[in-house]
């Protein structure tokens, strides 16, 4: 007991240790587990024998894939099928295959070399994605791609789970010598429970599809009930005991039909997907997982066999960089294909070259099954880890390159891929913007967002808006937003040139788009005008009138007559605009136009006339209006004071 004590605060006060500071310092918490495990075990020799803690630890993983199946909402895994199978797919397949072709030039058999491809092809999902959080690089096209792959690759270990005991045929004599048998030996005495034992090998898979049968009928029908018995008795502890019942229930069925029990767990995670208790069921199970998880990578550094990198460093560290040579190569073709340019072509190269923690999982698994000897074991292990301690080093590369690679401009987050079309588009999400969208969307249309402000568009999504980033200036991106079809196109962006450019090939592209478009001042009107815009509002000017009208109704005027008022100036300047825009000249300063000035000044004298006939539709038959005179004291100084100048608004 005191033993068992010691061994316990040994590992978990590493722990608590080795992982603050690995995060802290940039490195990842499955980078501090693995320095922790290497610090009590080769190098201060605390701990000796981990394979019996290994096999406990290993109940962490099972974990871990409940909870990534927790994650995959089966329709939100549809939705992400042409990234999944194209991105995903191509880099486990390629990699596997171009792994286990060059493991097969130093003399493995086929069967070691495809284990050795499958376990090198996965890439680290806690590192990368932890760090393209840390660094804000989720929402980038490069963040998104590279999540796909990870998603695909934790999805592909529940296979490559299956397939490796298959690559243990015939090798049970090979690795007699190593001691592996008597390995597998005590495994087949510790399966002796079995439901398959004996059986023909069609009772073998009637077995098995009844088991995953039996786990999917429970997940739909015998979830609810069980937890809404649970939820009688008022207990907190009795969630996590139910928690852990279903997760150990389903790997021990798996074991008795000779399926990897993470297999079950993944599937389970999968069906519960969409159940009212899938977060009550990741807040029980994830302080577990996490711990046994960590306990599992502290095992795996614990028992890396320093005596191979020592014996050999430069062997082991080239066969490192090999691998993650050959990895960033398949990467780098595979953004080539799939059209991913820039900064996001070097974040998802860079980013997922290294081997990852599934890697220690399928070694792990692979010594079990009599699949890989020894020798070829430890060596992977050594690679794997080195990769993962390299990561770091790889994103730091990735900064190096985008510094270079242009201006700040180039430093932007790459665009979002659009995946969404709707008949009305919006371009530029601001203020102006976001009114248009609120009152559309409520009014029971759909709308597709576009802005080139980053932080505007993560805004919107925590208020549940959705939006992409980009710039809607862009052809492509305008195409994916659905511009062919679209009904409507708002133009909202800030940047007044953008704006013109978007509305003149928003108009060469479709004739019979119709175009609102927002303008900062009167000289925007006429460009936009110009460009093709149906119907252009300044930004200033609807507020503006609703202002005047307010100041009118305080100075004693009607609701309907100030309404009147406000009418007419609107209809008025509509007709000075579009007759001004006639005379407008691209590039001459309005003040230099003489005819713009000339025919300013008349329009501006018809306003006033308009204005005031507002006034005298009120007189009294003795030709006096009240309210007139109270407004101004005095009933002609409206008609007859100067003519003030033509509107300057955008001159300067």
């Amino acid at each position: 007991m005191d033993s068992f004590l010691l061994q316990a605060t040994i590992y978990l006060g590493a722990m608590v240790i080795a992982v603050p500071l690995s995060v802290r310092f940039g490195l990842g918490s499955v980078l501090g587990y693995l320095i922790a495990g290497i610090m009590i075990g080769p190098v201060l020799g605390l701990v000796s024998e981990t394979a019996d803690l290994q096999h406990y630890a290993e109940f962490g993983v099972v974990l871990m894939l409940f909870l990534i199946g927790l994650e995959l909402d089966p329709r939100g895994l549809w939705d992400m099928r042409k990234k999944l199978i194209g991105l995903g797919g191509a880099q486990v397949v390629l990699s596997t295959a171009a792994l286990a072709w060059v493991a097969t030039l130093f003399d493995l058999d086929w069967q070691t070399a495809l284990a050795v491809g499958l376990i090198l092809a996965l890439s680290s999902t806690a590192i990368v994605l932890q760090t393209l959080n840390e660094k804000s690089l989720m929402q980038t096209n490069g963040g998104r791609s590279a999540f796909s792959v990870l998603l695909t690759q934790d999805i592909a270990v529940i296979p490559m789970l299956a397939l490796l005991p298959l690559l243990a045929v015939q090798r049970s004599a090979t690795l007699a010598e190593d001691g592996s048998i008597q390995r597998g030996a005590a495994e087949d005495a510790h399966h002796t429970m079995s439901l398959v034992e004996g059986l023909p090998g069609w009772g073998v898979t009637l077995v098995t599809l009844g088991a995953v049968a039996a786990i999917i009928f429970a997940g739909f029908f015998l979830s609810r009930p069980l937890f809404r018995f649970i939820h009688m008795s008022k207990l907190r502890e009795m969630y996590t005991a139910v928690a852990l019942v279903i997760v150990v229930g389903i790997a021990f069925l798996m074991i008795l039909v000779g399926l990897s029990p993470a297999l079950g767990a993944f599937v389970a995670g999968v069906v519960l997907a969409n159940s009212e208790f899938k977060h009550e069921l990741e807040a029980d199970i994830e302080p577990f997982k996490g711990l046994l998880l960590g306990l599992f990578f502290i095992t795996v550094g614990a028992g890396i066999n320093f005596a191979v990198l020592f014996g050999d460093p430069l062997r082991i560290l080239g066969m490192t960089l090999l691998v993650m040579l050959i990895k960033g190569l398949i990467l780098l073709a595979i953004t080539l294909v799939f059209r991913i340019r820039g900064r996001d072509r070097w974040l998802f190269t860079l980013g997922l070259a290294q081997a990852g923690e599934f890697g220690f999982v399928l070694i792990s698994f692979a010594i079990q099954q009599s699949v890989l000897p020894g020798h070829i074991s430890e060596t992977l292990l050594l690679i794997v880890a080195l990769s993962m301690l390299l990561t770091p080093l790889a994103f730091i590369a990735y900064e190096v390159v985008s510094r270079r690679m242009g201006d700040a401009a180039d430093d932007a987050p790459e665009h979002d891929t659009i995946d969404e079309q709707a008949p009305v588009i919006i371009a530029g999400i601001g203020r102006f913007g976001q009114v248009v969208n609120r009152m559309v969307q409520a009014s029971g249309f759909r709308t597709v967002v576009l802005d080139n402000d980053l932080a505007t568009i993560q805004l919107m999504r925590k208020f549940g808006f959705r939006g992409f980033f980009g710039d809607p200036t862009r052809p492509e991106l305008l195409k994916a937003a659905g511009i062919d079809a679209a009904k409507v196109l708002v133009v909202a962006v800030d940047d007044k040139a953008a704006a013109v450019q978007l509305v003149r090939y928003a108009r060469r592209v479709r004739p019979d788009l119709h175009i609102t478009a927002r303008a900062h001042d009167r000289l925007h009107v006429y460009e936009l005008f110009n460009a093709g815009a149906d119907h252009i509002v300044r930004e200033m000017f609807d507020s503006s009138l609703r202002a005047a009208r307010y100041v009118l109704e305080d100075m004693g005027l009607s609701d309907y007559e100030a309404h009147q008022m406000e009418t007419a100036f609107y209809h008025h300047d509509r007709h000075n605009l579009s007759e001004l825009a006639g005379l407008w000249r691209p590039g001459v300063p309005i003040t230099q136009n003489q005819a713009y000035v000339e025919r300013a000044r008349e329009l501006n004298n018809a306003l006033e006339t308009a204005l005031v006939t507002q006034f005298d539709e009120n007189e009294t038959d003795d030709g006096s209006n009240p309210r007139r005179d109270r407004l101004s004291g005095d009933a002609g100084a409206l008609r007859n004071r100067p003519a003030t100048p033509p509107s300057t608004e955008g001159a300067t």
